[in-house]
């Protein structure tokens, strides 16, 4: 570790790889209400926040437990998972009053059409504004899962072990893979009425 009287240690946060305290403060002097998205190891989650001096007030928030509530079978923490929880977190939002937030993905990376920018479409569709380029969107097949649905489909016809090896986990909860898009519709239509 460095020594001397001009080192200063990190904050706390930044060292454990947590906050990016650069990136904050430009999402706070915005003043506008933040579009938190997080993939975490086992569950996906999307909130509107505000910043206080005590720390974030959540103003809505949609968890992946909520979706299972609603009857999602899928995977909670793919692009479709996390495109209906934009959804349901930009519906709640606009309930309140709430019509724009920038978007804060904390440490994750900016790659084009992942399942960050998911989240975003789906709160974008809701009817919250986000600036975001349209090119970092991922396609209306990756959304509804129409890729992981033809995927399926093709392994099921040429390795149906490995097709049921690899898709155990959808199987198990009663969901055929290539049933994903229409389950999708399904699933947003039931987001649409449980928030009315």
């Amino acid at each position: 570790m460095a020594r001397g009287s001009h080192y200063r240690v990190a904050l706390k946060r930044r060292r454990e790889g947590k906050t990016n305290y650069y990136k904050r403060r430009k999402l706070i002097l915005s003043k506008k209400p933040r579009l938190v998205v997080r993939v975490l190891s086992k569950t996906a989650i999307v909130q509107v926040a505000i910043p206080a001096p005590k720390g974030d007030i959540i103003l809505v928030s949609a968890h992946s437990n909520e979706l299972k509530k609603l009857g999602w079978k899928g995977y909670g923490r793919n692009t479709t998972a996390l495109y209906l929880l934009g959804y349901l977190a930009g519906l709640k939002a606009a309930k309140k009053g709430i019509k724009e937030a920038v978007l804060d993905i904390g440490l994750h990376r900016p790659v084009k059409g992942s399942r960050v920018f998911a989240a975003v479409k789906g709160a974008i569709d809701a009817g919250l504004e986000v600036p975001v380029g349209e090119e970092m969107l991922p396609s209306e097949e990756r959304i509804k899962g129409e890729h992981i649905a033809s995927y399926a489909k093709q392994m099921s016809e040429q390795d149906p072990e490995a097709y049921k090896a690899f898709f155990s986990q959808y199987l198990q909860n009663g969901l055929k893979p290539e049933d994903l898009p229409s389950h999708f519709e399904d699933i947003k239509k039931k987001i649409e009425e449980s928030v009315k």
